[in-house]
């Protein structure tokens, strides 16, 4: 009879753990170069015995089997900042930093105080040498072309890394918009920069609002049910002993 409640259980539990993704991304709807994710989900069966038969029937549990990343291009927004650059389709920026090599979309860099490139956290952005991207004290107009090629007043500086991996969705999170992955990058030989732009986060809030109200309204119809089965247990076993007493 416990069997209707860890069914239950098991979807309450997917439940709360699809609610967590869903509010890590209306908490980054506002995060440049943020990718929405979702959880998959599948059915897992468990075989049972009766006592006529040593095999059953199959329950059918909820198992979650992992986060899916939606990759698509966020919207574009002009911000006329030099050092602001975004990625038209497919491919991330390389980042160096102290874990090793890191990648992602969000462009919004800046120069240190030795001229590097770095990004928001201060990792340097690399170029297609795999090498640090270096401007001169006197170099001012930056301008980058939409293959990723750096110039200033005094000729091409470098050319900025842009990668891509066979499969996206073995990226993992690596904390600050970054990933990191076990797979071999490829470089993205054409490239589309565009300089003084920022891709935005590709969460649409009210879609994920309409996600979270859902969530909610089925986790309390999945312990209206577990609060039903209880009441019919207990009730099962009441009349059991007013039955054995009698």
């Amino acid at each position: 009879m416990q069997n209707t409640s860890y069914i239950g259980l098991s979807r309450q539990a997917a439940l709360q753990r699809q609610l967590d993704v869903v509010a890590n991304n209306m908490a980054n709807a506002n995060t440049t170069g943020f990718k929405g994710e979702q959880m998959m989900f599948r059915e897992y069966l468990v075989p049972t015995r009766s006592s006529d038969r040593a095999v059953g029937g199959k329950l059918s549990f909820v198992q979650d089997v992992g986060v899916l990343r939606d990759v698509r291009e966020g919207p574009l927004t002009k911000t006329d900042n030099t050092l602001d650059f975004a990625i038209h389709g497919d491919g991330y920026f390389q980042i160096e930093t102290e874990s090793g090599m890191r990648f992602g979309r969000n462009g919004h860099f800046r120069l240190d105080q030795t001229g590097m490139l770095v990004n928001s956290q201060g990792f340097a952005v690399m170029d297609d040498r795999d090498q640090p991207v270096i401007f001169a004290p006197n170099e001012t107009r930056i301008e980058v072309s939409e293959d990723g090629s750096i110039s200033t007043e005094n000729g091409t500086v470098a050319k900025l890394k842009v990668v891509k991996f066979a499969n996206d969705q073995e990226l993992k999170n690596a904390g600050d918009g970054l990933f990191e992955s076990t797979q071999t990058p490829e470089t993205v030989d054409r490239p589309n920069i565009a300089q003084g732009m920022m891709e935005e986060s590709n969460v649409q809030p009210v879609v994920e609002m309409t996600r979270m109200t859902q969530i909610l309204r089925e986790y309390e119809g999945v312990q209206k049910m577990i609060d039903a089965e209880n009441d019919r247990v207990m009730k099962a076993i009441q009349i059991l002993s007013n039955a054995k007493a009698s």
